[in-house]
């Protein structure tokens, strides 16, 4: 279970946001993790990524891009 969300973790993310080339400054990544984690967009269009908080980190970071991208296609339907 991840307590907090560290700067390794932080870094792990930004990896995936990279690849996506997606601004570092669009993104809020808050340190406290949470059950379930998730991904949103805020109003002021932000991407809000919540670390999952109960289950393995590597495993959950290996969905995030695909989370990130299904959040942005139901967005570019809407």
């Amino acid at each position: 279970m991840l307590k907090a969300v560290t700067l390794k973790e932080i870094e792990k993310i930004f990896e995936v946001l990279d690849a996506l080339g997606i601004s570092r400054e669009a993104v809020i990544i808050p340190l406290r993790p949470e059950h379930p984690g998730r991904v949103s967009l805020l109003k002021d269009g932000k991407l809000e990524i919540v670390v999952e908080r109960d289950d393995d980190f590597a495993s959950w970071v290996k969905t995030l891009e695909n989370r990130i991208r299904a959040l942005m296609d139901s967005q570019a339907e809407d």
